[in-house]
């Protein structure tokens, strides 16, 4: 019964260590060729209402990077409370004829947080951020890119110190996400895995001097 046990063990850790990313269909963005992204507020299926702002807070940057022009957010956000849409819901609703008309966009990144803040436990105390986004040709409505990015606290603590050590560090994690937003830098985390992977992120726009240039 052990030897048949350790067999079905060593058949699982065989299987799950071969599992890779699904592969990406570029096919769609390669004909696509867009120039600029309109990023749209993030909807936010959280308890933390800081999630949305935070993770909107985190991609403009990582867009550009690659390559392309992107609206910025101060600009976007005045613009759509004049045209009466004040909430990320109402947002991406709206049809993409409109949002081309407004901001003559070439594409539309949509993005949703699924897991953002901290999970206290007795021994320990995690910050993690999942995020998944679509972007969307304005032009056509096609679907040019999927991809989801999850990121954690607990990739960089170190369990050193004992007990004692770790109930000591999960009271300062503790205290200091009560006291600010120890979630943002690892939202910036998912952010970046999300767009700029190198097997599943975005490819590089016309702005970036590797355009043209994407193995993927």
């Amino acid at each position: 019964m052990i030897k048949f046990n350790l067999l079905i063990l060593s058949c699982f850790v065989l299987l799950t260590g071969c599992v890779t990313a699904p592969k990406v269909d570029y096919s769609a963005f390669r004909q696509s060729h867009p120039k600029s992204i309109l990023v749209l507020p993030p909807l936010n299926n959280t308890n933390d209402i800081r999630g949305s702002t935070t993770i909107l807070s985190t991609v403009t940057v990582p867009i550009a990077e690659a390559g392309y022009y992107v609206f910025p957010v101060g600009v976007v956000n005045q613009t759509f409370k004049e045209n009466g849409l004040n909430n990320a819901g109402e947002i991406h609703q709206t049809p993409l004829d409109k949002l081309q008309n407004i901001f003559g966009t070439d594409a539309v990144l949509y993005l949703t947080v699924e897991k953002y803040g901290a999970i206290y436990r007795v021994i320990q105390s995690d910050v993690t951020v999942t995020v998944k986004g679509e972007l969307v040709d304005a032009r056509t409505g096609v679907s040019l890119w999927k991809g989801s990015a999850s990121a954690s606290s607990a990739e960089n603590q170190q369990n050193g110190g004992g007990l004692v050590g770790i109930l000591v560090m999960a009271a300062i994690n503790q205290m200091v996400n009560s006291i600010g937003d120890s979630s943002y830098p690892v939202a910036r985390m998912a952010s970046n895995r999300l767009l700029i992977n190198p097997t599943t992120g975005l490819l590089y726009g016309p702005r970036s001097p590797l355009y043209g240039t994407d193995a993927k």
